[in-house]
């Protein structure tokens, strides 16, 4: 694991999340648990509308606290209920966190690779939809991360299992001079509810 994350991970305190916040990360948790109690493969699809911010820090915050945790057979991924772009500040705010991130691909919507570790296999992101080739087309747990999503896409096609885990929008402080704070903020909170989630299960 790259030393900045380690240095992140090790200050979360469970302590900073409130009770209904837990009740609210439970049923991901069980579901993680029981496939693992399974011995299934784990599967975790984030969605939030553009696929552009909170779902991609969800991914890449989760796949990272999974294998900190050493819970193996995890696999997340993230999809919209539209392909636009990851936003460049998500890239900047997870390099600044300790991530190595290499842009694959030079259009509208860059493919990137991000790796929390050093000989581990890097997270690949780019912007598309839920249902796209890239992600798994059954068996795996869909975590709505945004409002718009969570009611504009009433069923996601495979799901075996939904979770509304919610994050206020970055992208509301674009162009302010809190950007980088915000986006900074919001990228820790995501990584101190995962560590929760995948310290849960034992």
């Amino acid at each position: 694991m790259n030393q900045e994350i380690n240095n992140i991970i090790s200050n979360f305190n469970e302590n900073n999340i409130s009770t209904d916040r837990k009740n609210v990360l439970l049923p991901l948790v069980n579901y993680i648990q029981t496939k693992k109690n399974n011995n299934e493969i784990i599967r975790l699809n984030f969605i939030c509308t553009h696929n552009s911010r909170r779902s991609h820090l969800s991914q890449i915050w989760a796949q990272t606290l999974a294998y900190h945790f050493n819970i193996r057979n995890t696999y997340c991924y993230s999809g919209g209920t539209e392909a636009t772009a990851m936003y460049p500040k998500v890239a900047e705010t997870l390099i600044k966190q300790g991530f190595q991130i290499k842009a694959l691909s030079e259009n509208d919507n860059p493919v990137y690779a991000v790796k929390f570790a050093a000989n581990e296999h890097a997270v690949i992101c780019f912007s598309k939809v839920y249902s796209n080739d890239f992600n798994p087309k059954n068996n795996f747990g869909a975590i709505m991360t945004c409002n718009n999503a969570d009611e504009g896409c009433p069923l996601v096609i495979g799901a075996e299992a939904r979770f509304p885990i919610k994050y206020d929008d970055p992208k509301t402080f674009d162009g302010t001079d809190l950007l980088s704070a915000k986006y900074a903020e919001r990228s820790l909170e995501i990584a101190q509810e995962m560590w929760w989630v995948m310290r849960s299960i034992i």
